[in-house]
C-alpha cells in the first residue's frame, strides 16, 4: 500500500490531501483547505505541517510520494514556480526541495490543467482512452493534453495554453489580448463579457436580476450570474448563450487540430453544462470536420469538485514511479 500526498495549489485557496492507490483507482482518506499564502515560505511551512497532521491523524507513520498541481507558467523538471498571475511573489521559487529534504521522498510538480488532464484520464472521464483533452473551464482557460497514451506538455511546460486563443478581434481583455478563449470562457473574465450589455439595461430602467446599479457592478461574479440564469434572468441567459457558443468555437479549433476522442470539461461547465451544452453542440456541429467529431465526445468532468485533489495525487504517482504519466496506463 502507498500513501501519497497532494498538494493543490491555487491563487487564492491550497489544499493538501493523503491518497491511496487501489485496484478502483485513487482513495482520497484525508484533506485540508486553507487561504494561500502570498510568502512562498510562510505557504511551504503550511505545506509540511498539514502533510503531517493529516499523516498523525491517520496514524500513518510513513509517506511514499508528494506531488504539487499548481498554475503556470512553471519548470517542472526543476520544479520551479514561475511567478503566476495569482501568486506574483513566487517568481523562480523551488517548491520541491523543502518537502524532499522533509520527508525524504520523491516529490515532483505539474502544471494544474495537465495534471487534472492525467487525473480525468486515469480515473475519470478519460479512462481507457489514448487522445483526450482536458479543459479547465475556471478563473482562467487551459488545456491539458493526452495524446497517444501520454502527457503531452510541450517544449517547456507551455502546452495548452489553449485561452491565449483568439477568437475574435473584439472582446474582453484576458491573457494579454482581447477577444481570446479565455476573455469569453473563464470564471475571471464572464462579468467582464456582461458588464456592457447589464449597463444598457440599467440605463433602460430594466436591471438584471443579479446587478441593479452601475455600483453593484464590481460585486457581479459568473456565480451569481449562472444563479440568475438557472433562475430565468432573460439577460443571465444572454449571458450564457454567449459564453456557449464561443466555448463551441474554442472546442471546434482543438477538435479539428488535434482529432481527439474526448474532450472533457472542468469547473464551469459542470455547475452550468445545461445552460452551456445546447449552444457549445449547436456550434462544434456546425464548425468542426465531421469525421473528426464523428469520433469524439465532449462531457464533464467525472472527478467534478475533487479534481484538484486527484490531479496533485496524479503528480505523487508519477514522482513514485519516476516516469511519465504513461507508466500509469
Amino acid at each position: 500500500m502507498h500513501i501519497l500526498a497532494g498538494i493543490d495549489v491555487g491563487g487564492t485557496k491550497s489544499a493538501v490531501c493523503l491518497g491511496i492507490p487501489d485496484e478502483t483507482g485513487m482513495r482520497i482518506i484525508a484533506k485540508k483547505k486553507f487561504p494561500t499564502p502570498q510568502d512562498p515560505e510562510k505557504a511551504m511551512d503550511q505545506y509540511i505541517s498539514s502533510i503531517g497532521q493529516l499523516l498523525s491523524e491517520k496514524k500513518y507513520s510513513r509517506l511514499d510520494a508528494i506531488g504539487i498541481s499548481c498554475g503556470g507558467p512553471l519548470d517542472s523538471g526543476r520544479g520551479l514556480i514561475m511567478s503566476p498571475p495569482n501568486l506574483m511573489e513566487w517568481n523562480h521559487y523551488d517548491i520541491l526541495s523543502p518537502l524532499r529534504e522533509r520527508y525524504q521522498v520523491p516529490a515532483a510538480v505539474q502544471n494544474d490543467a495537465n495534471a487534472c488532464a492525467v487525473a480525468e484520464w486515469k480515473w475519470g472521464a478519460g479512462r481507457g482512452y489514448d487522445n483526450v483533452i482536458f479543459l479547465t473551464f475556471g478563473t482562467g482557460m487551459g488545456a491539458g493534453l493526452i495524446l497517444n497514451g501520454q502527457l503531452y506538455a510541450g517544449t517547456n511546460d507551455m502546452a495548452g495554453e489553449v485561452g491565449h486563443i483568439r477568437l475574435e478581434n473584439d472582446g474582453p481583455f484576458e491573457y494579454g489580448k482581447t477577444g481570446s478563449f479565455a476573455g469569453f470562457c473563464s470564471g475571471g473574465s464572464i462579468p467582464k463579457l456582461a458588464e456592457e450589455l447589464i449597463i444598457e439595461q440599467i440605463h433602460h430602467g430594466n436591471p438584471p436580476s443579479f446587478c441593479s446599479t452601475v455600483e453593484t457592478l464590481p460585486l457581479v461574479t459568473t456565480e451569481k450570474i449562472g444563479l440568475a440564469a438557472q433562475d430565468g434572468d432573460p439577460l443571465a441567459l444572454k449571458i450564457f448563450e454567449i459564453v456557449g457558443r464561443k466555448l463551441g468555437q474554442g472546442i471546434s479549433i482543438l477538435i479539428d487540430i488535434l482529432n481527439p476522442e474526448r474532450i472533457i470539461i472542468g469547473s464551469i461547465y459542470v455547475r452550468q453544462q445545461e445552460l452551456l451544452e445546447k449552444y457549445m453542440l449547436e456550434v462544434v456541429r456546425k464548425e468542426t470536420l465531421s469525421h473528426s467529431l464523428g469520433v469524439c465526445q465532449i462531457v464533464p468532468s467525472a472527478l467534478k469538485e475533487e479534481i484538484g485533489d486527484y490531479a496533485s495525487l496524479s503528480v505523487a504517482w508519477q514522482a513514485l514511479h519516476g516516469s511519465n504519466p504513461a507508466f500509469l496506463k
